[in-house]
């Protein structure tokens, strides 16, 4: 990624406000990406979207950056695309926060059929705008007298839509030459995600709102396809109808998918490694291991339950999560070892599916565990430990890596944390051993964070909530090399899901325990003064966290088929 056009500036850190300038840093990984192997389309730099083919752009030149917010940390700057090759059109400007390094990407596009094709029997698939409108200009209304911002909207001609904003210094409406807009049955309708900039200029008292978008139809499924730009107004918020589109991928076969042997060659360069807190009793094992020692089917009406398989053959497959069977442990003393799992055995199930419109690929990477242990509760400065709260026989977690198709590149990985997650960027990871991030999985809870520490599930400002512990130790499984493929439906029969991946019920019983006593004990322990909000905060503990029955198999989590919460 380059920069032009900027200058005096420094990556600073989260302790140094001195400077609210755009940064020069550039993230990129820790190591240089391989030749990935012969494929189709992955990793050729760019994308065959039907009728328009993208590329990806990681060159920018600085327009202009907002200081009107006190809080220097929420300074954002804006960004024009260049280097963009011949041929290829600009779609909007691209937006991010002065904090970070430069790590983004916006899309450029070109029209796959040539004026001079004798069969073409429809409108051109990029036009210039006809006009542009002003959303917003800039002033000193913070007294901190930002040189002057403004901006456009493409104004698109009849069938036509805009795909993203444009930034200038001046206000003289940008060229036409600068942008395109895309006919509108080549788009897909998008949402904002995540507000980058909420400020008040001097004789306005709507504010302006500067937002992340992402299309509407996400998920394996999904054809909507991120163009990187980003949306603006002073009259909607989240949620609202956008005045901009996305693209969507017209083209069935997928082809900047990776093949088979580039899914292994991915696996091996970015597998992270899994780090186990050194207190850690409650470790993973290979499906295969459970089954092995003694892992029972059980069936309403026959509690005791029949050995399974160590395939899982026997389990039945297919319909849904009707109650009728689950899994439980042996009843015998294998139970204790079992309970504790086994880490020499265990490995990462991986299930790889297209994101973003086939743009990206993402490798979901499933971890099983026999069991999960007990919560433990905070409040300020004392722990207090919760009994069986949250204790439950089987735990599958999982966290994402999301890999852009047009290099071969990591964007960012989601960690999967109890009822919720979060994404987070390739330069905000711990890497080991090359472009192999870090994934600390918390104590008895098993839940991923990408850094160690202590994490609460509650109110961090306040200080209560679910501990949830990371911390490195001798403890990790490699998921580069301790990995096995179980599902890439755009492959075909290339990938044979594993018969126990067919199970839709659950991989532990229901157990009836009195957990809301053992929180009333907690409770009056407290001072009377915050046995109210801790009540309410109680009140609203995920199912998880009850430990009342066993979760369900991969393919019965919603994002199996769709996207991770963003």
């Amino acid at each position: 990624m380059m920069l032009k056009n900027m200058v005096g500036c420094k990556f600073l850190s989260k302790d140094d406000s001195s400077d609210n300038s755009p940064c020069t840093n550039t993230f990129s990984l820790p190591a240089p990406l391989p030749n990935w192997s012969q494929g189709q389309g992955f990793g050729t730099g760019k994308i065959n979207l039907g009728e328009i083919e993208v590329a990806e752009i990681n060159s920018f030149e600085f327009i202009w950056g907002s200081h009107l917010s006190h809080d220097k940390r929420k300074c954002v700057s804006f960004y024009k695309p260049i280097d963009i090759p011949e041929g290829f059109f600009s779609l909007g400007h691209y937006c991010q926060p002065n904090k970070k390094p430069m790590c983004g990407f916006v899309l450029v596009a070109r029209d796959l059929v040539t004026s001079n094709d004798s069969e073409r029997a429809r409108s051109p698939a990029l036009l210039p705008p006809c006009d542009y409108s002003l959303v917003w200009k800039s002033d000193d209304g913070m007294g901190i007298y930002d040189p002057p911002g403004y901006f456009w909207l493409p104004e698109s001609p009849p069938r036509y839509k805009a795909m993203g904003f444009v930034v200038t210094n001046n206000p003289d409406k940008p060229s036409w030459a600068d942008i395109r807009c895309i006919r509108e049955d080549l788009v897909d309708d998008c949402q904002s995600c995540g507000l980058l900039l909420e400020t008040y200029s001097k004789f306005q008292k709507i504010p302006f709102k500067v937002w992340k978008t992402r299309p509407c139809d996400r998920g394996m499924l999904g054809k909507g396809v991120s163009t990187g730009t980003f949306s603006c107004t002073t009259l909607w918020n989240a949620g609202d109808e956008m005045p901009i589109s996305c693209l969507k991928n017209s083209d069935t076969d997928l082809r900047a998918m990776p093949n088979l042997d580039q899914i292994h060659n991915l696996i091996h360069h970015y597998g992270p490694t899994v780090f186990f807190h050194p207190k850690e009793v409650f470790f993973p094992s290979s499906v295969s291991w459970f089954f092995r020692n003694g892992a029972r089917l059980c069936k309403v009406g026959h509690r005791k339950g029949d050995p399974v398989d160590p395939d899982g053959s026997n389990l039945p497959g297919g319909g849904s999560n009707d109650g009728e069977f689950w899994l439980d442990f042996p009843s015998d003393d294998q139970k204790d070892i079992v309970k504790h799992g086994n880490l020499e055995s265990a490995e990462l199930y991986v299930h790889v599916k297209p994101a973003l419109g086939g743009t990206f690929t993402d490798m979901v990477m499933w971890i099983f565990f026999p069991f999960n242990g007990p919560a433990t509760f905070k409040i300020g400065p004392t722990t207090i430990a919760l009994g069986r709260t949250g204790e439950h026989v089987g735990d599958w977690e999982h966290f994402t890596l999301r890999i852009s198709n047009f290099a071969g590149r990591l964007d960012s990985i989601y960690f999967s944390q109890h009822s919720g997650g979060v994404w987070v960027d390739a330069s905000n990871l711990e890497f080991i051993e090359g472009n192999r991030a870090i994934v600390y999985s918390s104590k008895s809870g098993h839940a991923s964070y990408p850094h160690p520490g202590t994490y609460l599930q509650g109110s961090s400002k306040l200080g209560i909530g679910i501990r949830n512990d990371c911390a490195r130790s001798y403890q990790h499984v490699d998921s580069s090399n301790k990995y096995q493929i179980i599902a890439a439906e755009y492959l075909g029969s290339s990938v044979t899901e594993p018969c126990w991946l067919q199970f839709m019920r659950e991989w532990g019983p229901k157990v009836v325990y009195k957990s809301r006593k053992e929180l009333d004990k907690v409770i009056k322990k407290l001072p009377i003064m915050i046995r109210g909000s801790v009540r309410n905060f109680f009140n609203k503990f995920p199912a998880e966290l009850s430990g009342e029955e066993g979760p369900t198999g991969p393919k019965e989590k919603n994002n199996w088929y769709g996207d991770e919460r963003w």
